[in-house]
């Protein structure tokens, strides 16, 4: 329930003693957010960044080795390639159920602790001697690996005033190098040992940057009363059904990652073909044809930080339009299925940046909440993408996976022009903050 009270505000707690200048700053009033914690410097930024890429990354190691699991575990290539709806189910129901806890527990201990368990998901995959055992540690490492998700929303926070946006596109660039170097990372791996040495590598490096994090993170939490978790739960609601914009953003969200996603689970079934003929390390190398991807991530947060989001979302839903055309012609074409990738790989980050940075403002002291349901969108668009790409792809092959993809990314832009209306009526209220509504606890 709303409540028209204070609400807490985030805090955050330096490993080591407070220096003389920063007691000075202690005096702030605690509606005002505090530039950078002690502590938190930009090679922290990076560890951060790293860590969101390892998180996101490690459900993406099986895209391109869907053929290669498919073979050794004896099963068809549409129930390999259901592992990878599996993995997105399982982070969906960790954005709901875990992500929440942001606004809740403190955060170092949340974030270590969600990574080491990740860890044990990846090596559970590491060792599966069957797709059973793979499966149990892909929803393993799904459902833990949401600290990314912790992660991003405690870098707006921390952010100087008005450069949020940087701070969360660093980060976010992280996360999405992080997912396009673990298909190729994972190609290679899989050439040189097998594809459960994919597993084995994430899991030991997994574990080594939450160490990492540990040493070197401030402690940060809400002050105040603590709540429960049932009533952060409830909250969930509370912040969907109070903020119009923080669901039309979670709907364009959803629909871009179901469009790409389409593509992320039939690829490496389209490149491993008789068209094509890549094995594990060329079809991950086709995969960093979207890191580039990242530079678009900075270039949203930067336009953000200008009150240029709309601007930004509206170029990034044509891209996706766009890259699926491209992506036609990459039935035949290796450089035009090339070029569709680079090309959607950059609408989806600028569309998921721009989301981020337009919702985290609607409740600064509900960011993890606010996450937890946006995210939560996003990855449920992901894994119906998945599972319905996997439907066309044995349908009509190619064709039909491309037709899919590029329906979603219509309804995606039908989408943005119901944002564009909620932001232009908006627009008065921004005006007259008086008229605000009190923030949800």
């Amino acid at each position: 329930m709303s409540c028209a009270c204070t609400p807490p505000q985030a805090t955050t707690v330096p490993k080591m003693s407070t220096p003389p200048h920063s007691r000075s700053a202690s005096t702030t009033p605690p509606s005002t957010p505090r530039a950078e914690a002690p502590g938190l410097s930009t090679p922290v930024l990076l560890l951060m960044a790293v860590a969101c890429g390892l998180c996101a990354g490690s459900n993406y190691f099986n895209q391109p080795l869907l053929h290669s699991i498919a073979t050794q575990l004896q099963v068809r290539d549409a129930s390999a390639a259901l592992i990878v709806t599996l993995a997105q189910v399982a982070y969906a129901a960790g954005l709901l159920l875990l992500v929440p806890l942001g606004d809740m527990l403190e955060r170092r201990r949340l974030i270590t602790t969600l990574m080491l368990l990740a860890a044990l998901g990846l090596f559970t995959s590491g060792f599966a001697g069957s797709y059973a055992l793979l499966a149990l540690g892909t929803v393993l490492t799904g459902l833990f690996s949401v600290a990314a998700q912790v992660l991003v929303p405690l870098a707006a926070t921390l952010a100087a005033p008005g450069r949020s946006g940087r701070a969360v596109g660093l980060v976010m660039s992280g996360l999405l190098v992080g997912i396009l170097a673990a298909r190729s990372v994972a190609g290679l791996l899989s050439e040189l040992g097998g594809w459960t040495l994919v597993y084995r590598v994430a899991g030991v490096a997994m574990v080594a940057v939450a160490l990492a994090l540990w040493w070197v993170m401030p402690r940060s939490r809400n002050a105040g009363r603590a709540q429960g978790y049932g009533q952060v739960l409830r909250s969930l609601g509370t912040l969907a059904l109070r903020h119009p914009r923080l669901r039309s953003r979670a709907l364009l969200g959803g629909l871009s990652f179901a469009s790409v996603s389409v593509l992320f689970s039939t690829m490496a079934l389209l490149l491993a073909g008789p068209a094509h003929r890549l094995g594990d390390a060329g079809i991950g190398l086709v995969g960093l044809a979207g890191v580039a991807g990242a530079l678009m991530a900075n270039v949203a947060g930067r336009m953000a930080d200008r009150g240029q989001a709309q601007v930004a979302t509206a170029v990034s839903v044509g891209l996706l339009l766009l890259g699926w055309g491209a992506l036609w012609l990459g039935a035949t074409s290796l450089v035009w299925f090339v070029v569709g990738m680079l090309v959607v790989d950059l609408a989806l980050q600028g569309v998921h940046i721009s989301n981020q940075n337009v919702i985290y403002r609607l409740d600064p002291t509900a960011r993890a909440r606010i996450n937890a349901v946006y995210m939560t969108s996003y990855f449920t668009g992901a894994a119906s993408g998945s599972a319905l790409g996997s439907v066309a792809w044995l349908w009509g092959g190619w064709g039909a996976t491309c037709a899919l993809g590029g329906s979603i990314a219509v309804l995606n832009a039908l989408a943005l022009a119901h944002d564009q209306r909620l932001a232009l009526r908006a627009q008065p209220a921004a005006a007259n903050p008086a008229a605000a509504q009190p923030a949800v606890r």
